[in-house]
């Protein structure tokens, strides 16, 4: 299965502090890389937490494939993926790396899958984890034996550009077909930025429907962008090829 096209309009959502996001209008088609760009504090995360169902809007509409949104947010959750979003998917440092892709594993194998995947004999349920393991692990290009100690190699070791890209896998593992990755440029260097949106274009281009919240965006993509607007967040949206 391939991505998903995802659309807003005038999609908003008001919390007890005032409008989160605003009046976004955009659409994206299947296998696109969306920025969501914007200073900290803009409404960028709550946004992406809305589009892959986290979060429920108060305003407008949006649709992730044939999904609609508010009022499907369970089945977008299902075809959705998060990464890298604090107080979502923080990764535990005492862990290795090892320890979490076979966590994430196990976790999909008991409530992802289908059933009919459940009554697989035990030695084809782990081939098939190894596999998506090692099939999420080469898409973000994260090589284990490249690591200090291997597999086992603990999250606190980990560079920022590792740790991403172990976010990234973790995601891929449920095999989404609408990733959503927040702060991708967050105190990385323009070479490590460089590095990440080429990676962010190769998941793309391999049929995943990417959105990715950044302080910056590149030239290439699809953005939408957020700004502050005295004590309340406004949203404009802008593509660009």
């Amino acid at each position: 299965m391939g991505g998903l096209t995802v659309m807003a309009r005038d999609f908003g959502l008001e919390g007890p502090r005032g409008w989160a996001f605003r009046g976004v209008s955009f659409e994206a088609e299947p296998g696109s890389l969306v920025a969501v760009e914007g200073p900290s504090g803009s409404g960028r995360t709550c946004l992406l937490l809305a589009l892959t169902g986290r979060m429920k809007a108060t305003e407008g509409v949006a649709g992730v494939g044939e999904f609609g949104l508010p009022k499907r947010m369970a089945a977008v959750r299902r075809v959705s993926a998060l990464a890298h979003v604090p107080g979502v998917t923080d990764l535990d440092p005492a862990l290795t790396v090892g320890e979490h892709l076979r966590e994430r594993a196990l976790l999909q194998r008991r409530f992802g899958d289908s059933l009919r995947a459940l009554t697989k004999p035990r030695a084809a349920r782990i081939a098939e984890a190894r596999l998506r393991i090692d099939a999420a692990l080469a898409a973000v290009g994260l090589d284990r034996e490249a690591l200090p100690k291997g597999s086992r190699t603990a999250v606190r070791d980990l560079d920022r550009l590792e740790a991403l890209r172990l976010s990234l896998a973790l995601a891929l593992i449920g095999r989404p077909r609408l990733l959503g990755v927040d702060d991708v440029d967050l105190k990385l260097s323009d070479a490590e930025r460089e590095e990440v949106w080429g990676l962010l274009r190769s998941l793309a281009a391999s049929g995943t429907t990417v959105v990715a919240v950044c302080s910056q965006a590149p030239e290439d993509v699809l953005m939408v962008t957020t700004r502050e607007e005295g004590e309340a967040d406004a949203l404009a949206t802008t593509g660009r090829a």
